[in-house]
């Protein structure tokens, strides 16, 4: 690919941004910046704790129908942002299969519902099921399932590889993860407005056909990721068979807004 679009993040308002991209055979095609810089992920940790749940549930420790969270709600709509809690707040302001309501606050009750049944802290399950086997070694999780992640370009390289072509779960399942669920939802993506659908899969957000939105012009509606308020974010493009990360230390905002899309759309003209 061409390293050149990689080389965009220099054009962004940041004191300091690295990316990677990584093809589904795990191949580095290119990084740019301090690619072994630990930068806190925010929302970009949700992919990494939705992982480690799915390895809880092909253990046998969870299952995704199972009653999690509010009464009515399962870990499948914690993990789908329909159980109805609020954004930062446990309190339950819709019905099950309603709303997307995007909620950091059913992150952490997945996060205690993981913990529970496995009788291991979820930051603890986290290493052991996915950071450890994949060598993510600068990746950590103190706090907060929805928010708390701290890691590296190098290590969500790893990730995305292994979100490709998956080693530490059936591809089935991964591919239920980056499959619509409870289709037809409308809801707020943060930073984005309202989506009428708001479509979403296990932990992953699906671009279908949302505008605005955070990837590119040229991104396929199969495009799947997750972006964080910490100026981060992590897609996958099925279509063009590679993975973007893109970690900074800048708040998102409307720099992200404006710089992202052409960015994205570079990288995949590159390829």
């Amino acid at each position: 690919m061409s390293l050149k679009s990689l080389a965009l993040i220099e054009n962004w308002p940041v004191p300091t941004a690295a990316a990677g991209v990584v093809r589904a055979d795990g191949t580095v095609l290119g990084t740019h910046g301090p690619a072994g810089q630990r930068f806190p992920l925010a929302s970009v940790t949700k992919p990494l704790a939705a992982y480690a749940v799915l390895v809880a549930y092909e253990e046998g420790a969870v299952e995704l129908d199972e009653p999690a969270g509010p009464a009515g709600s399962t870990v499948r709509h914690l993990l789908a942002h329909t159980s109805g809690l609020a954004f930062d707040e446990h309190k339950v302001t819709a019905r099950p299969g309603e709303r997307r309501l995007y909620s950091n606050a059913g992150f952490e009750q997945l996060g205690d519902h993981v913990a529970k049944a496995t009788d291991i802290p979820f930051g603890e399950y986290l290493r052991q099921a996915v950071l450890e086997p994949l060598g993510m070694t600068s990746t950590t999780l103190d706090g907060s399932p929805a928010k708390d992640g701290v890691s590296t370009v190098e290590d969500l390289l790893r990730f995305a590889a292994e979100v490709q072509a998956p080693r530490l779960l059936d591809p089935r399942t991964v591919a239920e993860a980056m499959t619509v669920h409870y289709p037809g939802t409308k809801g707020v993506l943060p930073g984005y407005g309202h989506q009428n659908p708001n479509d979403w899969g296990l932990g992953f957000e699906i671009r279908d056909s949302k505008s605005p939105h955070w990837t590119g012009s040229s991104s396929s509606p199969r495009t799947f990721g997750h972006f964080g308020q910490s100026g981060t974010f992590l897609w996958i493009d099925p279509d063009a068979r590679a993975a973007c990360v893109a970690l900074t230390d800048r708040a998102f905002g409307p720099w992200a807004i404006e710089a992202w899309p052409p960015f994205t759309d570079a990288v995949l003209a590159g390829l």
